[in-house]
């Protein structure tokens, strides 16, 4: 009986740390929020740019001279159809990752409101998490505007699928949360401009948007899938292309384990953090 009401109380003890953690880092998220609500057009326009281009110079030019079945599956009518899952990725990954480092820099170097988070009693993790929530939102408000465009050109009602949006909202987490760690490590807006560089702009390209990974040598292959935005490109292309047989299942705890070190990582650079 006294073992019974012990293993009760450890339950009940767990249970309110994670609403305490959940509380805290909703908190933290509303911060944000209050500033992205009035902003939503905006960050969701900003952010659609870079996607029709791609998809006006490749999906409907150089597109045009791709057939199904030469590069491409023979599951596609047209390259376009074959890119825009990947360019959905795209922006997902370029807003949560640039939308979160540049909100946690101008906090840091130029207003110098940061300092307050580092002093309000909150567990460190919920300070990561709460960013990072910011991101995912930045996230899928721009994808949002892409899955818009692509329903508008393809008429396809998978890309409003639970197990696509699902995936979207995996590689959001996945990179907030890396645009949270890299907020936390530069020291000036040329530092981000390396990371952005060398991480975001080869991801871009090299992480399955454009092709199909499965072509490739085996030596490149082995580099594409190294980069996150790969699982999330395969993924969300076999969701609305492919019978639900063929999704490649793995993508989900790949992106799962990447999120969660990432906010392991993050809330040990806040807890350690001295601006």
């Amino acid at each position: 009986m006294t073992s019974s009401r012990q293993r009760l109380r450890g339950t009940g003890f767990k249970i309110s740390q994670l609403q305490i953690l959940l509380a805290d880092s909703l908190t933290i998220f509303w911060g944000d929020w209050l500033d992205l609500r009035i902003r939503i057009v905006q960050i969701a326009a900003s952010g659609l740019v870079s996607p029709l281009i791609y998809i006006l110079a490749f999906g409907l030019g150089l597109g045009s001279s791709i057939r199904p079945g030469s590069g491409i599956g023979g599951n596609y009518n047209n390259y376009l159809e074959f890119i825009l899952p990947g360019m959905v990725a795209l922006s997902s990954m370029t807003i949560s990752f640039g939308g979160t480092t540049f909100s946690i820099c101008g906090e840091r170097l130029f207003t110098k409101t940061f300092e307050e988070f580092l002093l309000v009693p909150i567990q460190p993790i919920a300070l990561h998490i709460g960013k990072m929530l910011a991101g995912v939102v930045r996230g899928l408000m721009t994808s949002g505007s892409v899955i818009l465009v692509a329903l508008l050109l393809t008429g396809n009602w998978n890309f409003l699928h639970p197990l696509f949006l699902l995936l979207l909202v995996l590689n959001c987490t996945v990179f907030a949360g890396l645009g949270v760690i890299v907020g936390l490590t530069v020291r000036s807006l040329e530092s981000v401009g390396f990371y952005n560089n060398f991480i975001i702009i080869p991801m871009s390209f090299l992480g399955a948007t454009f092709f199909d990974p499965g072509t490739l040598p085996v030596a490149l292959k082995v580099l594409v899938y190294l980069l996150p935005l790969t699982y999330t490109s395969i993924g969300l292309r076999a969701i609305t292309h492919l019978p639900l047989s063929q999704f490649p299942w793995y993508s989900l705890p790949i992106l799962s384990v990447i999120a969660i070190a990432l906010t392991i990582w993050g809330g040990y650079k806040f807890a350690h953090l001295q601006d």
